[in-house]
């Protein structure tokens, strides 16, 4: 028998089949595939149309339809959340999406107000419009809609897990995981805080139930088959899970539209008040068995900074990004900063914003994808030493997603941590992870090895690093100096 894994993203929504097919090792086959739209109604603002994804979630779920499936397992986006009717399952906001900003405002005006210590102190979560709880917030304070059907009983907020399970089996639940990336729960209890909802004008009464990754999240139809739900989870922990995760220490970097990095914290929860910019996150809880934690750090935009070069015409093709010979652009004086979204971990700055920094009349497009490169990877550096000094990180450190397949930026990377790496050549850990956690609960046994290639660090001038650092100052103090347009 095989597992289904639908991997729910940012950009698309993947089908995969896992199944051991009577050989030693499971196989792995892409069924179905879709990517969505990107909409940006307005500066800031970044929604998905959740009828579009639903039906893509739905495509996944036909193309299986011959398929020997036991069980299925659902990752998603972790932070995008909306809302709907609970009588007629119709979406009444758009998915407003992790990277949407537009409710700045509101964060700066409770951090203002002094709500940030409390708000961490009981979440491990900075303030910042990156989490769901705001986002909630905005679509109480601003959508007619919201406040009938919360007068009436019938509204339902939550993350987009929540939405599609609903939608598809009739559970309104949430995972643990997701629910740690809300800003609503209560880190160490597990649970939705009504403080927190107060401060975010957030209605408990509306939230799912939270509930462990692994178990029974009802069934869904395939073809003529009713077919349980056993896994839900974050993306980023699915593929923690994925790259086979286990331990204090072990830990995983993805490159997808963003860049993250978690290493695995135990079965304690980490300090939520440490000032390091490090988020305190669950990797996953099982049926039965205690939250396992993690230490969370990110960039936001990694593949999303590539395909931003490409649009604006500074290459044509990802396979010629594979050479740029040794030296590098931070030697010629050039650097990128990729705060196209502000900066994450661990600077939390939303004021900050991209730049290329030291450029010169002789400096071509070749270089400045160059810098693009080379900034992604310093600056999940930064994070990857912040996990660093938290615990022991394990190597080799196993990285995956597009970006890992360009050998030039992998060594780069490899340079810049000063640690061994290992390339994944599974390109599916996200797909992987969550269809492992499915068939565990389903007691599907699933036979998937580790493999891939090392790259060994090469020596990098501590000067180049304080190049970086000093540009990555500089954004932040021109978003300090009034540098966004206004209304964000």
């Amino acid at each position: 028998m095989s597992v289904l894994a639908i991997d729910q993203g940012t950009t698309s929504t993947r089908a995969l089949l896992f199944g051991n097919n009577g050989g030693e090792s499971a196989a792995r086959q892409l069924i179905h595939a879709a990517k969505h739209r990107q909409i940006h109604p307005a500066p800031g603002h970044v929604e998905h149309d959740p009828f579009e994804i639903l039906g893509h979630l739905r495509e996944c779920l036909a193309a299986a339809v011959d398929l020997p499936v036991a069980a299925v397992g659902i990752d998603n986006q972790g932070e995008s959340c909306l809302a709907w009717d609970a009588e007629s399952g119709l979406p009444i906001s758009p998915v407003l999406v992790w990277q949407d900003a537009r409710t700045e405002a509101r964060i700066e005006q409770l951090r203002r107000d002094g709500a940030e210590a409390m708000a961490r102190a009981k979440t491990g979560l900075p303030l910042d419009t990156y989490f769901s709880a705001a986002k909630l917030g905005w679509i109480m304070a601003n959508l007619p809609e919201a406040r009938r059907l919360h007068d009436k009983g019938r509204l339902r907020l939550g993350t987009t897990d929540a939405f599609f399970l609903d939608r598809l089996t009739g559970r309104f639940v949430t995972d643990i995981t997701t629910a740690s990336r809300t800003g609503l729960m209560d880190l160490a209890a597990g649970r939705w805080d009504d403080e927190l909802c107060r401060l975010y004008g957030v209605p408990p009464g509306a939230l799912p139930e939270i509930v462990p990754t692994t178990g029974d999240f009802g069934t869904v139809s395939i073809g003529r088959r009713e077919v349980p739900v056993t896994a839900s989870v974050v993306d980023q922990q699915a593929a923690l899970y994925g790259h086979g995760c286990r331990g204090r220490g072990d830990a995983k970097i993805t490159f997808g539209t963003g860049a993250f990095a978690l290493a695995v914290a135990g079965t304690t929860p980490p300090p939520t008040e440490a000032a390091d910019g490090l988020l305190p996150t669950v990797a996953w809880q099982k049926t039965g068995e205690p939250a396992t934690y993690a230490l969370d750090g990110g960039v936001h935009t990694a593949a999303a900074a590539l395909d931003w070069a490409k649009g604006l015409g500074l290459f044509a093709d990802h396979a010629a990004l594979g050479d740029f010979g040794r030296e590098t652009a931070l030697e010629r004086g050039l650097v990128f900063v990729p705060a196209l979204a502000g900066l994450a971990s661990p600077h939390w700055d939303k004021q900050a914003r991209g730049a290329w920094l030291g450029l010169e009349l002789g400096m071509g497009r070749e270089l400045l994808v160059q810098a693009v490169l080379e900034g992604v990877a310093l600056r999940i550096a930064e994070v990857v030493e912040a996990l660093g000094r938290r615990l022991p990180l394990r190597e080799p450190l196993p990285i995956d997603g597009g970006m890992s397949a360009n050998p030039w930026f992998a060594q780069f990377l490899a340079d810049a941590l000063g640690a061994t790496l290992r390339v994944s050549d599974e390109p599916e850990l996200t797909a992987r992870g969550t269809a492992e956690l499915a068939a565990e609960a389903a007691g599907v046994g699933l036979e998937l090895g580790t493999g891939g290639r090392t790259i060994e660090p090469r020596a990098c001038s501590p000067a180049l690093r304080a190049r970086f650092a000093a540009a990555v100052e500089a954004v932040r103090q021109y978003g300090r100096a009034g540098g966004l347009p206004s209304g964000l």
